[in-house]
């Protein structure tokens, strides 16, 4: 071939590669906005789709995002968190249960997309990603039990690389959806109690991290707080299972005061007082940092050994140290039943009374004042009459019982019945000059006032 000629044909070859290279799309040749006149596309599409979302013209904005989103991946992480946007508006608006299926596939493909390009990004990796997923999974398929599995998978594997970096709404949905779980027999509740620990310890460590930010903090104590009440009335927490985690760890945390912090807490909330862990843990606690749960599982380990005298001074120490009302209420009860079982009446009203001030909405307080009354009845006033009076005032604790607790109405009124038939007798209360109905004042130890009734 003539010189000249093969000229011609290196410089046509040349301009033809140049035409073609000018106009790649990011896609095939994996640049950020593609060249020539496709960047200039690109780039005009994606200033575009990103000022009608800001608008929320999502339905102006479908043409050129879907450009970007299948032109230049790359360009920009917008084209995936407006995509979802889109994408979650373009579900809402489609009435059509399969067309609605379909979009919701390609929303999940906008995450394998941006998994795809943007998967190794240092703060916003593949990790990040999955957590996101995982939670629109189930804010689309929530009652799907393959979508919970799915998404369980994905939770894992971000929670694992992202550690403290954790999103809220992705630790907060991850243990929603254990417990979903659980209860549809879809995990045991070891998987429960384990993924409640690494959701508990990561909060934990974010609290402690925005401790000079209060919008933060209360933010992950919030969490914190709603995390642990989903965990306790999860049926998981039970005794067996959390003896079974624990125990063989026991040994090297002895010293370890968040462990043992931890599992007291566990244990003294699932009411574990016949747990040997409970008290192993309790001893160590104690020794090193007395709280309220240590000083409980303590009063519950002597009461079990039927060292009432120590029991009582746990429980003490245990109501000082507590700061939650319900649980202080509680304690407070179950004093007053150990004073019960010593025949100090006085001090088990008294615990009573406290427990009552503490969960005025809870019936066994009532209950427990009524049978003091009821079990001393013989032994109250100097006569069969004076000591008959004393059912009244039971029979009113156990009718208070029930009408601020339905949930004690069966106890209250068999206990209504029992002593109802231990009230005087009409010619009794004749002969003191009394009538039905009339207003009563009992003195002694009880000292409350009451009405006059007759047995049935």
């Amino acid at each position: 071939m003539p010189r000249i000629f093969t000229k011609i044909f290196i410089t046509g070859m040349i301009t033809l590669l140049a035409v073609q290279v000018s106009a790649q799309k990011g896609v095939e040749d994996g640049s950020k906005y593609g060249h020539g006149e496709d960047s200039l596309k690109c780039l005009k599409n994606l200033s575009l789709f990103v000022e009608y979302v800001k608008q929320k013209s999502y339905a102006d904005a479908i043409p050129a995002w879907e450009i970007c989103f299948n032109e230049c991946p790359l360009a920009s992480t917008k084209i995936y968190t407006d995509g979802v946007k889109i994408m979650n508006y373009r579900i809402k608006k489609e009435k059509d249960a399969t067309k609605k299926e379909e979009l919701f596939q390609q929303l999940m493909g906008v995450y394998d997309q941006r998994i795809k390009y943007f998967g190794n990004d240092r703060k916003y990796g593949e990790g990040y990603i999955l957590g996101r997923k995982a939670v629109e999974l189930l804010d689309h398929k929530k009652t799907d039990a393959d979508a919970r599995v799915q998404a369980q998978e994905w939770f894992k594997k971000s929670v694992s690389e992202r550690g403290n970096n954790s999103e809220g709404a992705v630790l907060a949905t991850y243990m929603t959806n254990t417990v979903a779980m659980y209860k549809s027999g879809q995990t045991d509740a070891a998987e429960v109690v384990n993924n409640y620990i690494k959701v508990n310890d990561i909060v934990s460590a974010l609290i402690t991290k925005y401790q000079s930010k209060p919008k933060y903090k209360e933010m992950y104590q919030t969490l914190k707080d709603n995390v642990e009440k989903l965990f306790a009335t999860s049926g998981a927490a039970d005794c067996e299972t959390i003896e079974k985690i624990f125990a063989p760890q026991l040994a090297e945390n002895k010293e370890n005061v968040d462990w043992l912090k931890l599992v007291n807490k566990l244990l003294a909330r699932a009411n574990c007082e016949d747990a040997q862990l409970l008290y192993d843990v309790s001893e160590s606690l104690h020794a090193i940092e007395p709280s309220s749960s240590s000083a409980y599982g303590l009063a519950r380990m002597y009461l079990k050994s039927q060292d009432l005298d120590k029991s009582v001074e746990y429980y003490n120490e245990a109501i000082s140290l507590e700061e939650e009302a319900d649980q202080k209420g509680t304690f407070h009860y179950q004093l007053g039943l150990i004073k019960f079982n010593q025949g100090k009446l006085a001090e088990a009203r008294s615990n009573a009374n406290k427990a009552i001030e503490l969960r005025p909405d809870w019936g066994d307080p009532y209950i427990l004042i009524g049978n003091l009354y009821a079990t001393s009845a013989k032994n109250f006033g100097k006569d069969e009459f004076e000591h008959a009076t004393a059912y009244w005032a039971a029979v009113d604790q156990f009718v208070k019982a029930k009408s601020v607790d339905p949930s004690v109405a069966t106890k209250a009124n068999e206990l209504i019945g029992i002593y109802s038939k231990h009230f005087p007798g009409t010619e009794e209360i004749f002969f003191h000059n009394l009538q039905e109905g009339a207003s009563y004042k009992l003195e002694g130890w009880i000292n409350v006032s009451t009405k006059v009734r007759a047995k049935k």
